[in-house]
This record gives structure tokens, sequence and C-alpha cells, in this order.
């Protein structure tokens, strides 16, 4: 871990919630396990999650790539859980995929986080920058993750998916900030390289060890969790 960064020019954090705040295997595994034993699947639950969630990244860049419509993050969450239960040769129903997808609603923090955005704000504005719909985030915020951001802009607004730089760059100027005044923050390589090729500051959250992408945009700082994030930003310790 980088001991700290300079954010001297940084006025606001902005945070993708899914992974990096949001626990997406804790909080999704149980419902998966639920609809894998009645069908007596022999696929483990942590498996199938890891499998939907590649699956779910590689729907949202077709559905950019190809510029049909922006789909939303929930349905091409259910269009990724439908081709991992044909993957797997899960006998599944549409009951099975309605029980599954209600986990989206229920998503948990990871447990630092609370506190680690109460050390971060006042010193930085803090704005969610997701690729779920406005409402989603709007519920994630209030209800799941019990806290008041600055903002929230969700990708809907630019109409496509982070990566993508029409993302970062509307969310930029919806703030009337200068991407180099803003740093995102992201438990997903993909998002820490697709911010700093727009000239934002990137933290890598990488809780699980993982490699970061082949590409000169590195992120500025790279933290195991939220409380590495706010000690390396120099956040004060909560009273």
């Amino acid at each position: 871990m980088q001991s700290s960064v300079d954010v001297r020019n940084c006025k606001a954090l902005t945070f993708d919630f899914f992974g990096t705040i949001l626990d997406l295997g804790g909080s999704l595994k149980p419902h998966i396990e639920r609809v894998l034993r009645r069908a007596r699947s022999p696929a483990s639950g942590s498996a199938f999650q890891e499998q939907w969630r590649a699956r779910q990244r590689l729907e949202q860049y077709q559905d950019s790539l190809l510029m049909l419509g922006h789909s939303g993050y929930l349905e091409t969450a259910r269009r990724a859980l439908v081709y991992v239960f044909e993957l797997n040769r899960v006998r599944w129903s549409a009951d099975d995929v309605a029980e599954v997808m209600v986990g989206w609603r229920e998503l948990r923090p990871f447990p630092e986080v609370a506190d680690a955005l109460r050390r971060l704000h006042g010193k930085y504005r803090l704005v969610g920058l997701s690729n779920g719909e406005p409402w989603f985030l709007e519920h994630l915020a209030k209800n799941q993750i019990n806290f008041e951001f600055d903002a929230i802009y969700s990708v809907n607004l630019a109409g496509v998916f982070k990566p993508h730089p029409a993302v970062y760059r509307s969310a930029a100027a919806f703030l009337g900030m200068e991407p180099g005044e803003l740093l995102m923050v992201s438990s997903n390589s993909f998002d820490v390289l697709g911010a700093r090729a727009c000239g934002y500051r990137g933290a890598y959250v990488n809780r699980y060890s993982l490699p970061y992408e082949d590409s000169p945009y590195k992120p500025d700082v790279t933290v195991r969790d939220f409380n590495e994030l706010a000690d390396a930003l120099r956040a004060p310790m909560s009273q």
C-alpha cells in the first residue's frame, strides 16, 4: 500500500458502489445458493457469483458498444444471470431469476465503509459515480449504505456504462469541476483505468490482491480497504 497521496488539488472523491462500497459476493451468494440447492445443482455459490459478475461486465460492454439503447444495470445483471444459469446447466424458472435478483436491493456495505466515509466527509465532496440506475443508487445510498452523499451521478445520464469516457467527462461537467480535481475510488481496475485516462486521479481499493491493468494509467494510490483509503488521504479519525 502507498502510505499517502498528494491530494492538494483534489476537491471531490467519486465512488463506485458495486464491489467497492457494497459487498456483492457476501450479499448475493445466499440468494444464489438457495436456488442452486433447490435445483440440486453441484455448482458452487462462490464460483457462480464470480461467473455472474464477469458475464455482467461483458453484457455492459456489449450494451455500450452496440449502441442499441442503454439497457440499465439491473437488466444487464438479469441477462448475465440467465446466461450463467445456462452455463452451469441449472434448471431455472422466471421465479428463480426474480428471487436472486432481489438480492441486489439488499446489498450490504463492507463493514469499515461507514466510518471511513464519515472521516472523509467535510474534507472532500463525496459523490457516488456508479453504473446503477438513478433510483437504484438512491435506494442503496439511503437504505443500505445509510450515508448521504453530496451528489450521486448515474451512468444513465451519459447513456453508457463505465469505463466509457463519456461517463467520467459528463460527471465532471455535472459537478462543475475539472477532471483533475476528482479522484475515482473503485475496486474495479477497469474503472480506475477509465477515470485516469480521462484525467481523474485514481484510488484502487484492492481487497482481493488482484493484478492491475497492463496500462500506463496507474492508480495514484492502492489500498486494501476504506480505512487505508482514509489514512492515505490524510482524513482525521472520527470522534
